[in-house]
């Protein structure tokens, strides 16, 4: 096998996890609900993971989007390996661009479905 190969592979492996550990994300936001007592500390908790499950997205739309690079170098025959980040730091936003990434992110509707009605269930009871 091929560099990009081995680098296709570890960055699949990679973008599976990231899907894994936004739904933890999830699942702590859901035991906010429960298991923390005082509303508005649930609702800023709730907040914070929404937003953090945010930036989870973000990375993992890095990794796809260098996916998608190796794949098309895999069709074509042509393409260097390895570079998840010089390619990302070629275009690398500044600091309001990366909040905005974040912020884009956490708005995706896969994203932030759950957070709005667990917010809701939390400020109901």
């Amino acid at each position: 096998m091929n560099a990009l190969n081995h680098e296709w592979l570890a960055l699949q492996s990679q973008h599976e996890r990231y899907e894994a550990l936004a739904l933890g994300v999830k699942l702590a936001a859901f035991a906010a609900c429960l298991l923390v007592p005082d509303i508005t500390l649930a609702l800023c908790l709730i907040a914070l993971l929404w937003l953090q499950e945010g930036v989870l997205k973000t990375f993992q739309g890095r990794v796809g989007d260098r996916l998608l690079v190796v794949e098309a170098a895999l069709k074509s025959g042509e393409g260097v390996a390895m570079q998840l980040h010089s390619d990302w730091l070629a275009s690398r936003p500044g600091g309001a661009g990366l909040l905005l990434q974040y912020l884009k992110s956490a708005l995706r509707p896969t994203v932030a479905l759950p957070y709005p009605l667990l917010m809701g269930l939390v400020a109901a009871f």
